[in-house]
């Protein structure tokens, strides 16, 4: 996110691709691996799913106003880069051990409009953001190739719209078929729709979706699904838990989304809660390891205990997974695509089908 140093909230990474290359300076412990300025926009290529954080502070009696991204990893080599046009000068240096920052200073002249500026994610490892107007007379500066990893984004992008348009494409985990018993549980339905979210966005029917999505998935693997609901309907705690307990499932995934106090657009994230037993926690950390590949730029809120009924008096391991903020600007706006559900829907799977390989 873009922060002011007066703690005031600019806006979130918006991320439109979900990839899975990279490729990074063999003698790099930093994620940032490249960088140009050109034409008045900033791209970044860093390792993949880096959680970039960027802050812009007005001028004072020492400095111009500056621009600046911090990356994690530590950076080997601090310098300093002459700027020309309305840049005084690029530095690269390790604000802290184990961190890289990237800092653009203008000159005092340069007119800006830091409230315009939103940092777009183009795929897992490759950001933009426009800083200024190329009026502006401005030479090239960057170190690295940004786009290194321009004929895979193509490939990927093409195989994105595929007829099936299901990530089938994207190799899931092997287990033995016909094994393993899995409880779906699509959060809330009927009269009581969950987190209404920017726009009117409902969780009943994002979860539903994403459920519905996820039985096909571990169902093409042999794995055999029951959904605690296949339609918007209401249905309370109990009989999704007896749902479970009843068919002596080998695991319980209760899919939510989630919303802050007061709607606070300023807030995103991804969590995974569980009850007991190093088996849920283990559940847990593979799911959430999935859902945050598929929303890099997304905080990681992590994963956690959590004492809800529908994961505390099933029998078998159990989760319950919030899938983002349907108030938040940069979730709701993902959550609202049937693109960046699949994907959801796919990590959900994934993290499934890693989990029943281990423990299987």
């Amino acid at each position: 996110m873009i922060k002011f140093l007066d703690k005031k909230l600019f806006r979130y990474l918006s991320v439109f691709l979900f990839l899975n290359s990279s490729i990074l300076p063999v003698k790099s412990s930093s994620a940032l691996a490249a960088w140009v300025l050109n034409n008045g926009v900033l791209e970044l290529r860093t390792k993949s799913n880096t959680n970039l954080k960027a802050y812009f502070q007005k001028a004072n009696q020492i400095s111009g106003d500056r621009f600046w991204v911090d990356f994690p990893g530590e950076l080997k080599n601090p310098r300093i880069i002459k700027g020309n046009g309305p840049i005084k000068e690029i530095r690269l240096g390790k604000p802290d051990k184990g961190k890289t920052r990237l800092v653009i200073e203008f000159r005092e002249e340069t007119y800006l409009k830091p409230l315009t500026w939103k940092m777009v994610g183009l795929d897992q490892n490759r950001w933009r953001i426009k800083l200024f107007n190329p009026k502006y007379s401005f030479k090239k500066i960057g170190e690295g190739l940004v786009e290194k990893n321009r004929g895979n984004i193509k490939a990927n992008k093409n195989l994105n719209h595929r007829k099936n348009n299901n990530y089938s494409y994207l190799k899931l985990p092997e287990v033995k078929r016909n094994k393993f018993e899995v409880v779906i549980d699509p959060g809330h339905g009927g009269p009581d729709p969950g987190a209404i979210g920017i726009g009117g966005i409902r969780e009943t029917d994002i979860v539903l979706e994403v459920s519905k999505i996820v039985k096909n998935l571990l169902s093409e693997k042999g794995v055999k699904v029951r959904l605690t609901r296949t339609n918007d309907v209401d249905l309370d705690l109990p009989p999704r838990v007896s749902i479970a307990n009843n068919t002596d499932a080998d695991i319980f995934v209760s899919i939510h989304a989630n919303a802050s106090r007061g709607k606070r657009r300023d807030i995103n994230g991804l969590e995974t809660f569980y009850y007991r037993g190093w088996r849920g926690r283990l559940l847990a950390k593979r799911i959430q390891k999935q859902i945050l590949r598929v929303s890099p730029g997304s905080p990681d809120r992590g994963v956690k205990q959590g004492r809800f009924y529908v994961i505390k008096n099933t029998r078998m391991p159990a989760v319950l997974v919030e899938i983002g903020f349907l108030t938040g600007r940069l979730d709701s706006r993902r959550l609202e695509k049937i693109t960046h559900r699949k994907r959801l829907a796919y990590a959900i799977a994934k993290g499934i089908l890693e989990y029943l390989d281990k423990v299987g």
